[in-house]
């Protein structure tokens, strides 16, 4: 697969609040004697399809990402640690602004934007988001929702129950053509803008076509610290 023009996206811009009181960013947390955010760039730099990646993350911990990357992947060169923005968009707007300041960007610049704590990402997932993002300009990666999902407006009583067959949970990667994301993004009005959950929402939002890409069950965000112990499992397990 050719390599022009695609790049990953690994968003390190987050602190772990949810995994208590800890001294650094979960993604610096070690599992496997490797800080998580270094299995998940490994699973990118591997892959021949990547121009660069580009990780992102808090200004404060630049430098600590950098020294980090360089300890553990000296021969990994082709690796830009940048500043993250206030919000999961505007974090993947610097990576945008970033490949088009320094590496150029067009019509055909693929984005494949994943979560720093997803370490458990594989191959056949990335290449799978590249191609379907090369072919209809946006993906996200999903598994079918095994629990039932019950709604509820006031957080007291149930709203309403949808059809299981139809609900999946997202992962990531998701990926897009760069320049039409950007575009759509900057289109939006801030109350729009206010509502965003995720990357793939701006696209939801006015309409465009957004494809699914089957992820993997153990594909998982590493939130928690019982999260800790389920990785280290897996990690044992040989994924």
């Amino acid at each position: 697969m050719e390599k022009t023009n695609v790049f990953g996206v690994v968003l390190a811009g987050g602190i772990g609040s949810r995994m208590g009181n800890v001294e650094k960013p979960k993604q610096f947390m070690e599992i496997g004697n490797k800080p998580i955010i270094i299995h998940t760039i490994e699973k990118f730099a591997v892959h021949p399809g990547f121009e660069r990646i580009i990780v992102l993350s808090p200004k404060a911990w630049i430098g600590y990402t950098q020294d980090v990357i360089r300890k553990y992947l000296p021969k990994t060169a082709e690796v830009d640690v940048i500043e993250g923005g206030s919000t999961r968009n505007e974090t993947i707007m610097n990576a945008v602004r970033h490949i088009e300041k320094n590496y150029g960007l067009d019509d055909e610049t693929i984005i494949v934007t994943h979560d720093s704590v997803r370490p458990f990402v594989t191959h056949r997932i990335l290449e799978d988001n590249i191609r379907s993002a090369k072919l209809s300009g946006a993906c996200d990666t999903v598994i079918p929702a095994t629990d039932t999902i019950v709604e509820s407006a006031d957080h007291q009583c149930i709203t309403n129950i949808p059809d299981r067959k139809k609900m999946y949970q997202g992962q990531t990667p998701q990926s897009f053509r760069a320049a039409r994301l950007r575009e759509v993004y900057e289109g939006l009005s801030e109350e729009e803008k206010e509502i965003l959950t995720d990357a793939c929402k701006i696209l939801v939002l006015k309409g465009e076509k957004v494809e699914l890409v089957a992820g993997e069950v153990f594909n998982i965000k590493i939130t928690y610290p019982y999260d800790l112990r389920v990785a280290e499992s897996l990690l044992g397990g040989g994924y």
